[in-house]
């Protein structure tokens, strides 16, 4: 990282480099006459492509705005031969820098950049034809410090200051990229960008048990069916939640309605957080259990936007069910979009509940020396394949010692998806390298970041990659 004092702008948060590029890409954003905004389809991608046109429409530019599930050939071509003055892309295209032809391009993005373009771009051959804003530039972490929106936010805030009630979006896609999990809080650039939420009125900063479905799950279920991070006795065990607000004299209705977290008084919310941390079992447990949760105000009156985890749900939802305008309805306020967007939350728990059934009764998990797998061919959709191996990875069916690689079939080929605990890639291990080296290998293509990265490789060179990837796992672990 060097030495943090050299990095610091003029506001004591972002260093003078990053400051000098958003204000070139500014500057070529507010002069050009019209603007293609390629962005992706998950929580941090939708909330970027609501950044970004919300922008357009307050600088008065014409633009279309195109969701893409990958950088494949096709959006290759599609952004080179593109008639606008800009080609915008967001939470995308940072890795495959060497293959954009045009000038006028503006990336926004947090994944690795391609080393082959650093090597062959001098400074002003870069500018030219190319803004790329990208925190690894200026040694920042893409992976837990800032995300896609937050870089996006930062660019849009440079075109015009009034912007920054736009923060509480960088937030949900930082929270969208689990980017709060690593301290359990937003560290960082995005600590900055939701200081900047906050004061704006945007959201309200708490310390609580940081479980999914404060909002809309009955107590029990809360608990039950929360296992990031598991607690004995409680994870999985109906009755032990049951025994649990029981013995704390916590009732679980009001009247004939089921009570949910955010229901508990204060203090009875304390009661139950003490205890659940005293069964936690260690600090580590108890780190990831207890941190900051993120409100957002205003959405006081909407339960399903409201917590900052479930609007990125939503969104989340929305663009892995080929649906990604949904969201970003959403992002730009239109709330008539959430009748459709609970469609595709329904149908996004069931299509995961049901993916991770079925991987643990076909035991479809699989172990090498170095890497575990699973490969769900058709069964699982590849837009989630990658959630679902988050969820075992996190789970007591898979080794936490181990990577674990995703396969499922796609259009134009087979979809991998890897990820892996913190404390591998302390250990030295770099998703990012692995996919992009080991897919190139065997004709294929990947990125992302060391601890959660994608590839798409051809149908039938699964075995010949895990290949490569063990012996690439093996170089790196310490």
């Amino acid at each position: 990282m060097g030495n943090r004092s050299e990095k610091m702008g003029a506001d004591g948060v972002y260093c003078n480099r990053l400051i000098n590029d958003l204000e070139r890409a500014a500057g070529a954003l507010t002069s050009a006459k019209d603007v293609l905004v390629v962005t992706h389809i998950d929580a941090d991608g939708i909330a970027s492509g609501g950044i970004a046109s919300i922008t357009l429409d307050r600088l008065g530019k014409g633009y279309r705005i195109l969701f893409e599930k990958k950088i494949s050939e096709d959006t290759i071509a599609l952004i080179n031969g593109s008639s606008e003055d800009i080609v915008w892309i967001c939470d995308l295209g940072s890795a495959y820098l060497s293959e954009f032809k045009r000038p006028g391009i503006i990336v926004t993005d947090h994944h690795i950049p391609d080393p082959k373009w650093k090597s062959r771009q001098t400074t002003i051959d870069g500018f030219e034809r190319m803004y790329h804003l990208n925190p690894h530039t200026y040694g920042v972490s893409g992976s837990y410090e800032v995300c896609g929106a937050g870089m996006t936010y930062l660019l849009s805030k440079t075109a015009d200051p009034r912007n920054t009630d736009l923060a509480y979006l960088a937030v949900i896609g930082a929270i969208g990229d689990i980017q709060d999990g690593r301290e359990s809080k937003l560290i960082g650039y995005n600590k900055a960008i939701l200081d900047e939420a906050v004061s704006a009125g945007d959201v309200v900063v708490e310390e609580d048990i940081r479980y999914f479905g404060r909002d809309y799950r009955p107590l029990v279920q809360f608990l039950q069916y929360s296992s990031d991070p598991p607690i004995p006795g409680i994870s999985e065990n109906g009755h032990g939640c049951n025994a649990f607000f029981s013995d704390l004299n916590i009732p679980l209705k009001r009247g004939n309605v089921q009570r949910t977290w955010r229901d508990l008084s204060p203090e009875e919310r304390r009661s139950a957080s003490d205890r659940l941390l005293s069964l936690a079992g260690d600090d580590e447990t108890r780190k990831r259990l207890f941190g900051e949760i993120y409100t957002l105000s205003r959405y006081s009156n909407c339960p399903g936007l409201r917590d900052a985890k479930e609007f990125a749900t939503v969104l989340n939802s929305c663009g892995r069910y080929d649906d990604a305008v949904t969201g970003l309805r959403i992002c730009r306020g239109d709330l008539t979009a959430l009748e459709d967007a609970e469609k595709n939350r329904s149908d996004h728990r069931k299509h995961i509940s049901t993916a991770i059934s079925y991987i643990k009764e076909n035991r479809l998990l699989r172990e090498r020396r170095f890497v575990q797998y699973f490969d769900a061919g058709s069964d699982v959709r590849e837009t989630v394949v990658g959630i679902v191996a988050g969820m075992l990875l996190n789970s007591g069916e898979a080794n936490k010692g181990l990577p674990i690689f995703a396969f499922a079939d796609a259009e134009d080929g087979t979809k991998v998806s890897a990820r892996a605990s913190r404390i591998l890639t302390d250990r030295g291990l770099d998703l990012s390298f692995i996919m992009k080296t080991a897919s190139e290998m065997v004709g294929g293509y990947g990125g992302g970041h060391k601890v959660a990265a994608g590839a798409t490789i051809p149908a039938g060179k699964e075995e010949e990659f895990l290949d490569i990837v063990e012996d690439l796992v093996s170089s790196q672990i310490i």
